[in-house]
Parts: C-alpha cells; sequence; structure tokens
C-alpha cells in the first residue's frame, strides 16, 4: 500500500509518501488512519483529529468506512478550500 501525505501533513511526518504493509485487521480508511497513528509519535501528532483530513483511496475521495488493501494508493491531506 502506497501512502501519500500532503501539504502540512507531509511537514509533520516528514515523509512526501511511503510504502507500507498494514496489519490484516486494517480494513478501513478509519483502521489505516489508527494503525499510523500508532506507528510513532510523528504519526499520533499529525493524525491525531481525523476529522480535519482527507483521505483519497486510488484518486478517489473515501469515507473512514471505505475500504482498503493491499495495492491501494492512499493520499491524506488537509481540508482544501478554493476561491
Amino acid at each position: 500500500m502506497r501512502v501519500l501525505y500532503f501539504a502540512w501533513l507531509r511537514e509533520r511526518v516528514g515523509l512526501a509518501e511511503e510504502t507500507v504493509s498494514p496489519p490484516p485487521e486494517v480494513r478501513t480508511v478509519a483502521d489505516l488512519i489508527t494503525w499510523l497513528r500508532s506507528r510513532g509519535e510523528v504519526y499520533e501528532a499529525a493524525l491525531a483529529d481525523p476529522s480535519i483530513v482527507r483521505v483519497a483511496v486510488n484518486q478517489d475521495y473515501a469515507r473512514p468506512d471505505h475500504p482498503v488493501q493491499a495495492g491501494d494508493e492512499i493520499a491524506i491531506f488537509p481540508p482544501v478550500t478554493g476561491g
């Protein structure tokens, strides 16, 4: 699974992207965020409030209950505002 971090999330995690192999119990976007948070202080700080991050799975916006699986591309980013 390829995880991409954007904007201030990239700065806080210290990576633009990484390849991860979550355990089998990680089945949804919410599970993935919880698992990522457990990986260390920088992840916990960056993802402390999941309500202020957005996620796309394979370039489609995804809700917390959206399934994830090996081979997916997961993008994690702050809400986007436009004008």
